[in-house]
């Protein structure tokens, strides 16, 4: 963000959900195979309960590259193995959604701030204690799952142990932060507006999957138990402003036009 930019936060929106597993859940860690038993793709854990764990890294970016696909941006950026789309033309940034909301690298003078935080998301105590007692699962809180895949030359069988969350698993409560700012290359009547690209995100990810495995039936997910709230930036101090609650993603999308209008009413 450019040294000379006067930009003022307005308020900040906040949507807390739950993240039900509906098929196997497998958001990789550290290949520590024989430390737990041999198993070849494990899952991430959280080293002080070693309970698996949704990072927010993984939820950002899977929501961000499903938008990126769905409204067909170049993928010009290199990361990792892959590629992402990044707005590198000053021209292009302010009229470009996904950036705005998602955010591109700091060292470009023309971006503004990023709009939306994701926390890690961990397991909710309850689905913690079921699996611990339930006897059900092969490692603490997971299943592993054998595929097999055939050498279509040789036709030798090659077996590999995947660990997975059992479906069922729930997840919470799951936080995303949407700042609302204005002044020097921000509009807060476009990033209210903007608030539509995110809940379009999550859509798309409720229809795809989460994590790895996906085109083999893993990582499909539900949104519950969502709730939605917003801090006005002269009053930002007082208690959060209840904005609507909504029993799954469906509902929300149905209200949205009218959280948008309450938001605009409260910001100004």
């Amino acid at each position: 963000m450019a040294n000379n930019q006067c930009i003022q936060l307005k308020g900040r929106v906040f949507i807390t959900f739950n993240i039900k597993a509906v098929t196997g859940l497998h958001i990789g860690g550290t290949e520590s195979g024989i430390e737990i038993g041999g198993v070849d793709k494990t899952v991430i854990r959280d080293p002080l309960t070693n309970r698996p764990y949704i990072p927010g890294s993984s939820l950002k970016g899977k929501v961000r590259s499903l938008l990126e696909k769905y409204k067909g941006l170049r993928q010009n950026q290199r990361i990792g193995q892959g590629y992402i789309h990044s707005c590198d033309d000053p021209e292009e940034y302010p009229n470009c959604d996904v950036c705005q909301v998602f955010g591109v690298p700091g060292e470009r003078d023309f971006a503004t701030p990023t709009r939306l935080v994701v926390r890690d998301v961990m397991m909710t105590e309850e689905s913690a204690k079921d699996l611990e007692v339930s006897g059900r699962t092969d490692l603490p809180y997971t299943e592993v799952k054998t595929e097999v895949s055939i050498d279509r030359v040789t036709s030798a069988a090659n077996p590999r142990q995947m660990e997975r969350v059992p479906a069922g698993t729930v997840f919470g409560l799951a936080e995303m932060v949407y700042s609302l700012y204005d002044g020097d290359g921000c509009n807060v009547q476009k990033d209210i507006e903007r608030l539509r690209t995110l809940v379009e995100g999550l859509q798309l990810l409720e229809d795809d999957y989460l994590g790895g495995l996906g085109s083999r039936g893993s990582g499909k997910v539900k949104l519950q138990d969502i709730n939605v709230t917003l801090r006005v930036g002269e009053k930002y101090a007082e208690e959060k402003q209840p904005l609507g609650s909504y029993e799954n993603l469906e509902a929300l999308v149905k209200d949205l036009k009218q959280i948008q209008d309450q938001i605009r009413q409260r910001v100004g």
